[in-house]
């Protein structure tokens, strides 16, 4: 009869029988990965290399089913200020993206326009189930369509998306943050197919009417991959229970689902006329994790617009002693 022994914190725990260490294995009292000896071993081995401590169930049991409703992509996020993310893809996945976004694509992809939010619902479901998904999107000032595109060749192939201005794209695990986030409607750059990207409604009148995104925010929902994008440099905050920040409404780029957001005054009307600053901000409050942007994109177009001269900006001659003075000849 043999006898065991297995190697526990550093002690040989023994001698057992091959039943009686085969069930401390399968019940988890031991790791599987535990070294063990028997008589006539010339030295220790780990227990998954002996055949005789492997039950039957175990050694035919099939390989675990993956539970994801996402596709499982692989990327990589290129360059600083402007970036671009890389997708590969191994046959018959998919990856949905604003339209636009596409930057290149290996042959082999094939894109297409679909109907709907890009989740698995929307796109196995019925009409309604599509005409669901498409509205979402229309409310929150997107198109009723999304481009999907999906490797039907073989071994892999790659994708790219580009953010449209300068900033940063994040990658997001929606499984590490209960299966949602939300964002600005304009943040959403791609995701894993079966991401359903919706509308997330502000429940304050406040939040609605003053918020900076109007009344509607971006929500996506799924367990896989989700990419956003923002302006300028990007800062995470990690909020306890209780703990509150106040923020530019514009600057405020995702949130989870726990943090409590809402609109608050600035205080006083000087503050608000003479400050610089706008009449209200966010007022978020934890716990939860929320993503923040240095340059939204409306303060961007907003400074362009002013120094624009068919708006009446004027121009500077950068670089001229001149300056604006020689632009009078230009007109």
């Amino acid at each position: 009869m043999s006898k065991w022994y297995v190697a526990v914190d550093g002690q040989s725990v023994g001698p057992m029988s091959t039943s009686q260490l085969s069930s401390a294995l399968s019940s988890g009292k031991y790791p599987t990965s535990s070294m063990v000896w028997c008589n006539g071993f010339a030295d220790w081995k780990p227990a998954t290399e002996v055949a005789e401590l492997s039950s039957p169930a175990q050694a035919s049991a099939p390989p675990p089913v993956s539970t994801s409703q996402s596709h499982e992509i692989d990327f990589e996020i290129f360059g600083h200020e402007m970036q671009f993310v890389e997708i590969e893809l191994d046959p018959q996945e998919s990856v949905v993206s604003e339209a636009g976004a596409m930057m290149y694509m290996s042959n082999g992809i094939i894109m297409d326009t679909i109907f709907g939010d890009g989740s698995q619902q929307s796109q196995s479901g019925g009409f309604f189930d599509k005409m669901l998904g498409a509205g979402k999107r229309l409310i929150s000032g997107e198109g009723l369509f999304i481009t999907m595109f999906t490797h039907n060749g073989q071994g892999k192939a790659k994708v790219a998306f580009a953010s449209p201005y300068p900033g940063k794209i994040i990658p997001l695990d929606l499984k590490k943050y209960s299966n949602r986030i939300i964002c600005q409607k304009d943040a959403f750059l791609c995701a894993a197919k079966g991401v359903s990207i919706g509308i997330a409604f502000q429940k304050k009148i406040g939040t609605a009417l003053f918020g900076g995104e109007g009344f509607i925010m971006q929500q996506l929902d799924g367990d896989g991959l989700s990419f956003l994008h923002a302006g300028g440099t990007i800062i995470e905050k990690e909020l306890a229970a209780g703990e509150t920040l106040r923020v530019d409404t514009g600057c405020l780029v995702a949130l989870t689902q726990t943090v409590n957001y809402d609109i608050e005054f600035v205080g006083n009307v000087k503050s608000a006329i003479f400050g610089g600053e706008s009449f209200f901000f966010a007022t978020l409050q934890g716990p939860g994790h929320v993503w923040l942007q240095s340059l939204p994109f409306s303060r961007l177009a907003g400074r362009i617009y002013q120094a624009a001269p068919q708006t009446g900006g004027q121009t500077v001659g950068e670089g001229s002693v001149l300056g604006g003075l020689a632009s009078m000849f230009e007109r």
